[in-house]
């Protein structure tokens, strides 16, 4: 298997050619045209007779018809009460179904998807409050857009928590009023720059047409008004039909058309009980002569001849809460005249006199309305043209170009930095370092002292320290520090290394964990092997050999590959140390059988993938060649494949297992994605090179550096090699920014490991 490891490769689409002097580090901002995009749109479609549904086919077919040269992959979330067939689907989502989620992500993951668009409201998909969109958002590697449809002010604790976690994961998010974008930011603290405000979109017909449709319906000499959508008490028409007896009073010649299906889940709730009380409710008014009721779901262009059949478009909704509306939207752009209680959409859409603003619930308000602009013909047929005007900008041409544009700002990559391969200052490590050692943690730039210190930290930055210049007394002095906190670490009473200490010097526990005691023994290895001055060698073998039978006793797997690691070290440079090579047998047979409770699916030591992943592969290589045991460097090299081919994109970009996915077992969602696992990767990278001399994992380690310099799902800079300090990792809006010990040190430790390819040529593209 390894020696045919060759999907590894670059990100094509973004590698470009150097246009300024060989040596310099140049950055290149691509600019990407919505027309070379491919968009997951998810949502509900038709045939499903729902506004979502509706709205999000108007989407498909709007950017398919003014942005043809977008790609679009519909995903369809379905009722599996009412299941549907959806021809122009890409994959259909069970809405109650959390394997169907994860199988829609796993596949537009694997697409190379540029973006994901999802139309949100909380009634269509599974859970408690269609809580089940968390999970699958989280799933998703491709910038994620949201589109909610309903933003409200006073949500449940369920419906804040879920839009809450939405918000976190958006890149951007669109809503369809300004009203909405006031509350995402007032109530749920969303980033008032990655709110785009597109209005409903609407279809564009010519204006003044109702003579040629009246004929058409038989309606010649009536005037028409007119509500259309689905049929439920949310549309007050009650109040319509109460205002008719004065309207006909004054203009007998009046129809009002109430056009549209009950609403599904009112339908199959209380059969056609509301609209048989509507009906009841004209016929006790005695106006019921002067109702006409179109009990259908109508096709749009259907819909829409009706439509231009209208004088007056009434919506009389009692809720004043209602952000968007398509029906008005539509009204609008056909040039109706509208009476309209002010809920949301309605007071921006018919402001400046475009429309008319009723108080709710006030069926004489209507009457009085209607009856002024029958009256005025010449009122009635301006404030019409007004609504035309109006609604030029909601078209759904306009709707695309908008649309194209929030596209492109969702997914256009950051600067990609392109420089040959050299080291990183060593100034950031420094920055976050005292006369105690390295601090762990960061507030932006800032070290955190709350936080205190950890061998972790202090290990690696030994380890970074024993391999810069030996002649650079600021190392030299570091190199003591971070090695007196090792030494100080280790505990003769417990015979393990401590972890945590405070900023005040306390240590705060008495041993620490596992994985950090195999660290710590790595880092004496490692010094051993690479340290030119002869005194802390001379300190870390006393070290090595005091800790190093103690740590056999270790059960984790990544600190059993931590001390093989060490003992491989150590062994390189005291070659038969024979404690080293019985850590390295006992910790092989330990890895191999966890290997063997693998599957052909998940050919993996654990049945979770968690941070480090790639030094179990490393460990396994390194004890192969130390032994002389090829069966040992296959299964590393077989391991390492089946987890390289997981973490790259579709488009060749690294993708390292993201931390959210920690400890879920069989599966690997892609955020936050940490330094730690870039370096890790390259170190593997590097052993497998060594054992096989395929150049695919010298391309793979390539990939896996690019990730630093901007070749990641983000187009983030992750580290600077000015300065040396690397973000903590990359979240769905991009860098986490703040710059810790352990982004700092995996950075200036993943360049070492890129500087031992062997090849000039390799040294020379890694940052091509």
């Amino acid at each position: 298997m390894p020696a045919t490891f060759l999907s590894a490769r670059p990100n094509l689409a973004r590698v470009e050619h150097m246009q300024a002097r060989p040596d310099a580090a140049i950055r290149l901002s691509p600019l990407v045209e919505p027309e070379t995009l491919r968009l997951a749109l998810i949502g509900g479609y038709a045939p499903r007779r729902c506004g979502i549904a509706t709205f999000t086919t108007d989407i498909a077919e709007s950017l398919q018809a003014f942005r043809p040269g977008l790609g679009l992959d519909v995903y369809v979330i379905d009722d599996p009460a009412q299941s549907m067939q959806y021809a122009k689907a890409s994959g259909v989502i069970c809405a109650n179904d959390p394997a169907s989620y994860r199988a829609a992500a796993a596949q537009i993951n694997k697409s190379g998807i540029d973006a994901v668009w999802i139309q949100h409201e909380f009634g269509i998909f599974g859970g408690e409050s269609g809580e089940m969109i968390c999970d699958f958002a989280k799933q998703i590697a491709a910038p994620l857009v949201f589109t909610f449809h309903t933003v409200l002010a006073e949500p449940s604790a369920v419906q804040r928590r879920i839009m809450l976690n939405l918000i976190a994961r958006a890149t951007r998010i669109m809503v369809m009023s300004k009203h909405s974008r006031d509350i995402l930011s007032r109530v749920y603290g969303a980033p008032s720059t990655v709110i785009d405000v597109i209005e409903h979109g609407a279809p564009d017909r010519p204006f003044g047409r109702q003579a040629t449709f009246k004929q058409r319906f038989g309606l010649e000499g009536r005037m028409v008004l007119m509500t259309f959508g689905l049929l439920g008490p949310g549309k007050g028409l009650e109040h319509a039909i109460e205002a008719l007896p004065g309207i006909v009073r004054d203009h007998p010649d009046v129809i009002y058309r109430i056009v549209g299906a009950t609403h599904p889940n009112l339908l199959a709730k209380d059969g056609e009980a509301y609209r048989e009380g509507l009906m009841a409710l004209a016929e006790r008014l005695g106006v019921d002569p002067h109702v006409q009721w179109d009990n259908r779901f109508l096709d749009l262009p259907d819909l829409l001849d009706q439509l231009e059949a209208c004088d007056i478009y009434l919506t009389p909704y009692p809720s004043l809460q209602q952000s968007t509306s398509g029906t008005l939207s539509y009204a609008v752009a056909l040039g109706k005249a509208v009476v309209s209680t002010p809920y949301v959409h309605a007071r921006e859409l018919l402001t400046d006199g475009n429309g008319v603003l009723i108080a709710p619930g006030s069926p004489a308000a209507v009457t009085e309305s209607v009856n002024r602009l029958l009256d005025q013909r010449c009122e009635l047929a301006a404030l019409q043209q007004r609504a035309y005007e109006r609604g030029r900008s909601t078209i759904w041409s306009r709707f695309a170009d908008a649309s194209a544009v929030m596209l492109s700002r969702t997914v256009t990559p950051g600067p990609v930095i392109r420089t040959p391969l050299r080291a990183p200052d060593l100034g950031a490590m420094f920055a976050m370092s005292d006369g105690t050692g390295m601090l762990q943690h960061a507030i932006g730039v800032v070290p955190h002292r709350a936080h205190g210190y950890c061998v972790d930290d202090n290990a690696r930055a030994l380890m970074v320290t024993t391999r810069a210049s030996r002649h650079d007394p600021s190392v030299a002095r570091a190199r003591l520090v971070y090695a007196s906190f090792v030494q100080d670490a280790w505990n003769p009473d417990t015979r393990r290394f401590r972890n945590f200490m405070s900023f005040s010097r306390q240590w705060l526990e008495t041993e620490g964990s596992e994985d950090s005691n195999g660290r710590a023994l790595w880092s004496l290895g490692w010094t051993i092997r690479t340290c030119q001055e002869q005194g802390i060698r001379t300190w870390a073998e006393g070290m090595y050999d005091c800790a190093a039978s103690d740590m056999m006793a270790l059960g984790s797997p990544r600190a059993k590959a931590f001390t093989m690691l060490a003992a491989a070290e150590n062994l390189a440079g005291r070659p038969g140390h024979g404690v080293s090579l019985e850590i390295i047998e006992a910790g092989a047979e330990r890895l191999i059988s966890l290997l063997s409770k693998a599957t052909r699916d998940w050919h993996w030591f654990e049945p979770v993938l968690a941070y480090d992943n790639p030094r179990l592969c490393q460990a396994m290589i390194e004890a192969g060649r130390i032994l002389g045991r090829r069966s040992l460097v296959e299964k590393g090299l077989e391991t390492l494949s089946w987890l390289s081919e997981r973490q790259l994109s579709a488009n060749g970009n690294f993708r390292p297992v993201g931390s959210e996915s920690f400890g879920r077992e069989y599966d690997q969602w892609p955020f936050d994605q940490q330094p730690l696992e870039a370096w890790a990767a390259i170190d593997a990278a590097s052993a497998a090179y060594r054992a096989t001399r395929n150049p695919a994992w010298s391309e793979y380690a390539q990939t896996a550096w690019r990730w630093f310099l901007g070749d990641n799902d983000r187009g983030a800079i992750i580290a600077d090699l000015d300065t040396g300090r690397c973000w903590d990792g990359l979240t769905p809006r991009g860098v986490n920014r703040n710059s810790g010990a352990e982004s700092i040190l995996s950075f200036q430790l993943a360049y070492h490991s890129m500087s031992t390819f062997a090849s000039p040529t390799s040294r020379r593209d890694t940052g091509a």
